[in-house]
């Protein structure tokens, strides 16, 4: 039994959920957002909460009852509130700024790398070394941090590169002699 699945996902006064087949549309303050969920589940609206349930008890179903559930909560949370992720740029040299809508880093390179920002994504240089990238889809925003991030991702040794906030770096000592 799935422990997420099996609990409602609660439905937000300001959010409207409608539920066509298999395909679930959300709409709310910031935006409006829609998840086909897999034909193993079945989706119904039961007293202003969405339930998700298995189809039939074979595993495939049981594998994706907890995963369609998790989709439409953050379908919820990113109409109401969105998602964000921080990034945080180390190293002598190395900044951020922005250059219309396009994000432009200086990472050590002969040249600086210009990032078109996707549509539906919002991107901020609160300092010129804090990138902080926002959006109401949990997928797209996760993706677009993480394209930033392989420009110049964290070494080990020095702890120069793009990581996230939240990120730890395991630190390595150098060459003895």
């Amino acid at each position: 039994m799935s422990r997420i699945g099996k609990k409602p996902v609660e439905v937000p006064s300001n959010v409207t959920a409608t539920i066509d087949g298999q395909t679930v549309g959300i709409k709310g303050p910031k935006g409006e957002l829609s998840f086909v969920v897999n034909d193993e589940v079945l989706v119904k609206m039961a007293d202003n909460a969405i339930v998700v349930d298995p189809r039939d008890e074979s595993k495939d179903a049981r594998s994706k009852w907890g995963m369609s559930r998790t989709m439409i909560q953050n379908l919820i949370i990113g109409v109401t509130d969105g998602f964000e992720k921080t990034l945080e740029i180390n190293g002598v040299g190395y900044r951020a700024a922005m250059q219309g809508k396009n994000l432009q880093l200086a990472l050590g390179f002969s040249h600086d790398v210009i990032f078109e920002v996707p549509e539906g994504i919002e991107v901020k240089c609160t300092k010129p070394t804090e990138i902080v990238v926002s959006g109401i889809d949990k997928q797209k925003v996760g993706q677009v941090a993480a394209e930033i991030r392989g420009w110049r991702p964290p070494e080990p040794y020095k702890g120069k590169g793009v990581k996230y906030a939240d990120e730890y770096i395991f630190r390595k000592e150098g060459k003895k002699k």
